[in-house]
């Protein structure tokens, strides 16, 4: 037990430290090719800090703990809404890019029915991981248009330009220290969990989910005291699109699982209703508030609570 916990600190030390290089990595790539911040904040850190999730919940489905893979999933994206967005602008409140409150958090909200749609049979199959992959290709297709037709006006130094490598290199070094940090402090945490002979599915809404999302927190966090508010909010918003598409896309063709069928009566409707609350937030004004941060952690823990009632 003692070991655990040691490997715990380390881990959570590493995601600190790469979502550190990661956001400053980021921020000067975006920079340096003239790309909105909250681009590159939707799909090179989002991609980088869902990771875990992939790894965690296609090595779960494999070992046929198909609870732990779905449970990280849902509460993952709960946690990335309550937790990781909740604690930002609790930080420092955020600033919503128009566009994103437009148009990529209602595809979120899409994304996230639909996978709600597919599980309502019991099983998320070959044909249901397609569809959702499908989702992710047609996500990417729309950021690369926007990059290709929408670059900031500001032409960015040459001598920014000549520091591109050595940004992706901190993108990397970021990936790395995120996904190792994640691992360690996951295999800690559930071996812990299981010691307290807890529910597996509980084990994959709490304990693994808030594990595999501490990337998102750390980065989005220290993007959002950093001013990067497009980075903090895109990170979030892509994560979740990619947990859902990218994830469970490769799980269901890859591995197609089972759906435990008490999760289709609170958590897909419970992750869909924060979907839906956090689009209204950034519609009113397009600012994410210390209040709307606290009423977002309130509603993490709320989630946590009543499942593990419910498990």
């Amino acid at each position: 037990m003692a070991l655990n916990i040691f490997l715990l600190c380390i881990g959570i030390g590493l995601l600190y430290l790469g979502s550190e290089w990661m956001v400053n990595g980021s921020a000067s790539l975006a920079i340096s090719f003239s790309i909105r911040p909250v681009i590159i904040g939707m799909t090179i850190v989002a991609f980088a800090t869902s990771a875990p999730e992939l790894l965690v919940s296609l090595i779960a489905a494999v070992k046929g703990s198909s609870g732990v893979s779905l449970g990280n999933i849902l509460g993952s994206n709960v946690a990335n809404i309550g937790l990781v967005l909740g604690t930002s602008a609790l930080v420092k409140p955020l600033k919503a890019d128009k566009q994103l409150a437009r148009k990529e958090i209602p595809f979120m909200i899409g994304v996230s029915g639909l996978f709600w749609l597919l599980c309502i049979d019991g099983r998320l199959g070959r044909i249901d991981g397609a569809i959702l992959f499908a989702g992710l290709i047609l996500f990417l297709t729309l950021g690369l248009m926007k990059v290709r037709g929408k670059k900031t006006k500001n032409k960015a130094p040459t001598r920014a330009r000549k520091k591109t490598i050595r940004h992706i290199f901190l993108i990397l070094i970021g990936m790395i220290g995120l996904v190792a940090g994640a691992n360690m402090m996951v295999n800690s945490a559930i071996f812990i969990a299981r010691q307290l002979n807890l529910n597996e599915i509980f084990i994959g809404l709490s304990i693994v989910a808030i594990g595999t999302s501490l990337p998102e927190l750390a980065t989005s966090v220290v993007a959002g005291a950093r001013g990067e508010s497009d980075i903090s909010i895109g990170n979030v918003v892509g994560s979740n699109i990619f947990n859902i598409c990218m994830v469970m896309g490769t799980v269901g063709i890859f591995n197609p699982m089972s759906v435990d069928m008490s999760v289709l009566k609170f958590e897909f409707p419970a992750m869909l209703m924060l979907s839906m609350i956090f689009f209204i937030f950034t519609r009113t004004g397009l600012i994410l508030t210390r209040l709307e941060g606290a009423f977002f952690i309130l509603c993490f823990f709320s989630f946590i609570g009543i499942s593990y009632w419910l498990n």
